[in-house]
């Protein structure tokens, strides 16, 4: 069996980081079109991460679109350094799998 802290994270060569605070809270007060595309994000993203990087492009004066290719940006940044380290192992966005 595995470890609770282990499960639905997918498999990754990236090191795990444990959070404090109330993510489910921190999730419920993210603007919607941050939680629309964490909810189809291919790694498990921390609420206070994507809403850090969220905050701070809005803080820079980016729109909404702008700010979700920053956080597409920084996704596709992560996997690549994933790749490298050999995990590799996440699933696509599951508005890109194939269900057959």
């Amino acid at each position: 069996m595995q470890n609770r802290s282990s499960r639905n994270l997918g498999q990754t060569g990236l090191p795990v980081q444990r959070r404090g605070g109330h993510p489910m809270r921190t999730y419920d007060s993210l603007p919607v079109p941050l939680r629309r595309w964490l909810a189809q994000a291919a790694l498990p993203w921390s609420p206070s991460s994507a809403k850090r990087i969220w905050t701070r492009a809005q803080r820079r004066g980016l729109d909404v679109e702008d700010t979700l290719k920053k956080l597409t940006h920084a996704e596709t940044q992560t996997l690549a350094r994933d790749q490298r380290t050999g995990g590799n192992q996440t699933s696509p966005p599951y508005s890109e799998m194939q269900i057959t």
